[in-house]
């Protein structure tokens, strides 16, 4: 497989057409950002750890019935995918309130959300990804009644398997962000899930275990990283 023209740069991957008819190649690159761009950094080996990571997930959630974008790796950075068709909403799964959710609204940081809330926003930088609600996705054609319950039942299912994985390695899944996109009429996941889509804190101590480590300035991101990428791909001999 060839990669050939570029298809789209977002703020940490790069996607490329191939010379195979729907198939494409993401680059994970090792920039870092935060705040909407207002911090940003390059550090070695982090596109590695996130497409290892987004690797390895994806492998399992389709090992258990949720249909992915993901083909193959190429090598430790760039990954084959199905090319989907990408509706631009941001699916937020929130199992314990945290960052955005209790500086919005009044939830004690660490309190539980059960069941779990689910939050849409418009993916648009432009707009700074507004929130939407079902009405305002229907509206605006992003997605019909029926699309919109089978994402959210999607999210919910990623969001289960997920937290096994985790829970299994000690880490508990906070929340995280998840997008989808259509393969014909299908609804698949795509994107990403790894260190800079989810929220990870350690069960013991409760340490921080993904992005926030670089946008708060708590230590080390890629020795966090890697640890991380070692436990999480390490799981599935344990289960």
């Amino acid at each position: 497989m060839k990669q050939k023209k570029l298809l789209y740069a977002g703020k940490a991957k790069t996607v490329y057409r191939t010379d195979t008819k729907g198939k494409l190649i993401v680059e994970f690159r090792d920039d870092i950002t935060a705040f909407d761009g207002g911090k940003k950094d390059v550090l070695k080996n982090k596109g590695s750890y996130n497409a290892e990571v987004s690797a390895f997930v994806f492998r399992y959630l389709e090992e258990n019935g949720v249909k992915t974008h993901f083909v193959k790796m190429l090598d430790p950075r760039h990954m084959v995918v199905n090319e989907l068709s990408m509706i631009p909403l941001e699916v937020i799964v929130r199992n314990i309130a945290a960052g955005s959710i209790v500086r919005n609204y009044p939830f004690k940081e660490g309190s539980k959300l059960n069941p779990p809330v689910i939050v849409i926003d418009y993916k648009d930088d432009s707009r700074h990804d507004p929130m939407l609600n079902d009405d305002l996705i229907v509206a605006l054609k992003l997605a019909t009644p029926q699309e919109l319950r089978k994402i959210k039942k999607m999210a919910l299912e990623v969001n289960a398997l997920l937290a096994r994985l985790l829970a299994a390695q000690g880490i508990t899944l906070v929340d995280f962000k998840i997008e989808f996109g259509r393969k014909g009429k299908t609804i698949c996941l795509g994107d990403e899930i790894s260190m800079d889509s989810m929220r990870l804190w350690d069960k013991k101590t409760g340490e921080s275990l993904d992005k926030d480590v670089y946008r708060f300035n708590k230590g080390d991101v890629m020795a966090i990283y890697n640890t991380v990428a070692t436990r999480i791909t390490r799981s599935k001999k344990k289960r």
